[in-house]
């Protein structure tokens, strides 16, 4: 399905980073950052502009082609990981920041990945996530039809529990970000300290 969705030549969700993560990206230290489920690049390249050391894992071939497009056309190198999630091994204590933005995984999938995380951060590393949440099904703006690939304040807590949030809301925000992600959006973000 990502394959199909990437293969048009438009980037799906635009060229620009993800609004929460433009706004808060300075919280995470200076490094090393994992982004989980990058797609076409967006977020990772910005990530680079400002300096940091970015892989960017992921489950399309053809979303990571064009991310390594998009790197080449803003002069900056990003390490790129086909792999699936549920098996890509996070490690332990090597990374300065990990990022999920949009990345709609099942409840049980979505818990080992983010579990395994926590484990991956060094200590004083940030976890910086921006999500939909299952309020979003009523503005069907993006994030498709599954409660289970949505977040909660709950589920966040319990999953990333080890860490200490300085920022934790549900809000609704207009979310402007390709063709597929356009219009108001109820949305989880995050932002939390190993």
């Amino acid at each position: 399905m990502w394959d199909e969705r990437y293969a048009d030549k438009d980037y799906a969700y635009g060229k620009e980073p993800n609004t929460f993560l433009a706004e808060n990206y300075q919280a995470i230290p200076q490094g090393r950052v994992l982004s989980l489920a990058e797609g076409e690049g967006r977020n990772a390249v910005f990530l680079a502009q400002k300096g940091y050391s970015v892989t960017a894992v992921d489950g399309s071939e053809v979303g990571l082609k064009k991310a390594e497009m998009l790197a080449k056309e803003k002069g900056v190198e990003i390490e790129l990981i086909h792999a699936d999630l549920a098996k890509f091994d996070i490690g332990e204590d090597i990374w300065d920041g990990i990022i999920s933005i949009f990345c709609p995984l099942p409840t049980e999938l979505r818990s080992h990945v983010y579990k395994n995380a926590v484990n991956g951060l060094k200590a004083g590393g940030v976890f910086l996530l921006e999500a939909y949440t299952p309020e979003q099904l009523k503005h069907a703006t993006g994030g498709g039809k599954s409660i289970d690939s949505m977040t909660t304040k709950e589920s966040l807590l319990s999953d990333l529990g080890r860490l200490n949030f300085s920022h934790l809301q549900e809000i609704e925000r207009d979310v402007i970000e390709g063709i597929y992600h356009t219009g108001k959006g109820a949305v989880i973000q995050a932002v939390a300290t190993k």
